[in-house]
């Protein structure tokens, strides 16, 4: 265009004009997809799958699904496609996924607060011994998983789960995933006040929801009335913590913004206390905070923890208050430290009502569905009709009569369920790992069970309390970053030069009591092979060099480098 005197800017150089993409925040009008997974969702809602799993991809097999559900949507309602056997550590972040994909899936059943009858558990191990090649582990966020479902079975394990009452809908994808709750919520003696019905609540105005189909990232919640802060509340997206207030009384105090993964940050406190009644409404507005203003440009960056970080707790309990709720909340008091060092219920602990209920340790979470359906013929032959899971990968037996117990915990022994863990298989978690997982890297699972049974014959004494975490990959499914011993799966160098399995190792991590990330040593690698003796070899160091009642993470946070090596 030539210039004239009406145009002058035809004259001027031209400058690029980009147009800015902000984070994808829906609430300041960045509608337009920017990355292929809000692609996906905005074509259409994961929910709908279901119907095309029904209707289509079960009756003409894997071949036919859809890509997009395949590896997007099915997500919505639990399922995954597992890591196609034999594929190395090495692989994992160089193929491609459908090179990885096997034609078998893990499907989880979420399981809110962890409870469960003794019929649904019954369920859930039949539909494991028919469907699933024996698989059921439980998962630290109280769910089970299944592995080797084939596609044409899953519409028959849904009529089965939903026909007592469990469901799979948003165990996975960009959804408000399973609710945790203290395991021994109603029924523990010291229990300030019992979230269920708020949880309840809570699952009935969002699940199915498609108000709530499509968020950022996924969205995890805990509540527990408990003073044990039983739900590792502080790495929770929002969590609801028991606590009495001055004038109040018991309710709850609210926290945001926790998650772990690759870059893990501790939820924080909005100082607000919250009855009951209002902790539903609470919930609604922290989920649809972070469905309007979450970022979607970046998955990494597509969690509440990153918005909460950027805002900070004032910014997000105001807009809490002003766009959502529409009213101010109180103020209210933080959470007493627990006094007990372990968390988990272990053992025999009287009710209020004057029965008992017995937590007892699977090995790393691995169980079979023979083991689960002997659970609740067990319970219910000692006049139990209610168990629950645990986010430590344990499971409960409720309302057991005094006189029951004892006959109770030598059936779970002979199960190879003890209720008188070690130390070593009471605090050892491990992620899925390689064996299903595609983005695995070593293996987790059996090596936590080996590793327990070589701590228990080298250190056959040890009796302090100590997490010992194990995850396959960067992500931290097991919580690698808040244990005492987080054990990171990555591939290393041997003595020889070669590369194998190992774990770059995190130390002195902890929640509930002074919570923070362990310390990583520089260069400390283990080999899978050298991990017992290096665990070993650390904590008969700490036993030398404690203080009197000194703790493990505390001794990690001050010991020489020398000492972790």
């Amino acid at each position: 265009m030539a210039a004239t005197p009406s145009n002058p800017a035809a004259s001027a150089p031209r400058r690029k004009v980009s147009r800015h993409r902000g984070e994808g925040q829906w609430a300041v009008g960045h509608f337009t997809p920017l990355n292929g997974n809000e692609q996906v969702k905005k074509d259409d809602d994961g929910l709908n799958v279901r119907t095309r799993i029904e209707t289509i991809y079960s009756k003409r097999g894997f071949d036919s699904i859809d890509p997009s559900d395949l590896r997007g949507r099915m997500r919505w309602w639990g399922l995954y496609t597992q890591r196609k056997p034999g594929i190395d550590g090495g692989k994992t972040a160089v193929l491609e996924p459908e090179e990885l994909d096997d034609r078998y899936f893990m499907l989880r059943v979420r399981i809110d607060g962890g409870a469960l009858t003794t019929r649904q558990l019954r369920v859930i191990g039949e539909i494991s011994q028919e469907f699933a090649r024996g698989t059921a582990d439980i998962t630290d966020r109280q769910n089970v998983q299944y592995h080797w479902i084939r596609i044409e079975d899953v519409p028959e394990i849904w009529d089965r789960l939903e026909g007592v009452g469990l469901s799979t809908v948003t165990a996975c994808g960009d959804t408000p995933r399973v609710m945790i709750g203290s395991p021994v919520a109603g029924i523990a003696e010291d229990e300030i006040i019992d979230g269920t019905p708020a949880l309840e609540e809570m699952k009935r105005r969002v699940l199915n929801n498609k108000a709530y189909s499509n968020l950022p990232r996924k969205f995890k919640t805990a509540i527990s009335g408990s003073p044990v802060l039983d739900v590792v509340h502080e790495i929770n997206d929002v969590a609801f913590v028991g606590v009495r207030h001055p004038e109040h009384g018991p309710g709850f105090d609210v926290w945001v913004g926790g998650g772990l993964s690759t870059n893990p940050k501790l939820g924080v406190r909005l100082g607000a206390w919250v009855p009951i009644d209002e902790v539903p409404d609470v919930y609604e507005g922290v989920i649809s905070i972070f469905r309007d203003y979450g970022y979607r440009r970046l998955r990494n960056r597509a969690r509440l923890k990153f918005l909460v970080a950027d805002w900070g707790p004032e910014k997000f309990r105001q807009v809490l208050e002003d766009e959502y709720l529409k009213r101010t909340l109180v103020d209210g008091p933080a959470p007493e430290q627990p006094v007990q060092r372990w968390r988990d219920h272990i053992g025999v602990h009287r009710q209020k009502d004057g029965r008992f209920y017995v937590g007892f340790a699977p090995r790393v979470g691995r169980v079979d569905g023979a083991t689960l359906t002997k659970i609740a013929d067990l319970a219910e032959a000692h006049g139990s009709g209610r168990v629950r899971t645990t986010v430590e990968q344990k499971m409960i037996v409720l309302d057991v009569e005094q006189d029951q117990v004892d006959s109770l915990v030598e059936g779970l022994e002979a199960l190879d369920l003890t209720a008188r863990p070690s130390t070593f298989r009471r605090g050892t978690m491990a992620c899925t790992g390689i064996e299903f997982c595609k983005l695995a890297i070593v293996e987790t699972k059996q090596r936590g069970s080996t590793l327990i049974d070589e701590l228990e014959r080298r250190l056959p004494d040890f009796d302090e309390p100590l997490t010992i975490n194990l995850n396959g990959c960067p992500n931290a499914c097991a919580r690698i970053q808040v244990a005492d011993i987080g054990l990171k799966g990555q591939l290393v160098l041997n003595d020889q030069g070669a590369q194998v399995e190992g774990y770059q190792v995190h130390l002195g991590g902890a929640l509930g009591l002074e919570p923070g990330f362990g310390r990583k040593v520089r260069g400390l690698k283990v080999t899978a092979e050298e991990l017992p003796d290096y665990i070993e070899r650390v904590l008969k160091r700490f036993q030398a060099e404690r203080e009197d009642g000194e703790r493990f993470a505390v001794w990690a946070s001050r010991a020489s480098e020398e000492a972790l090596s």
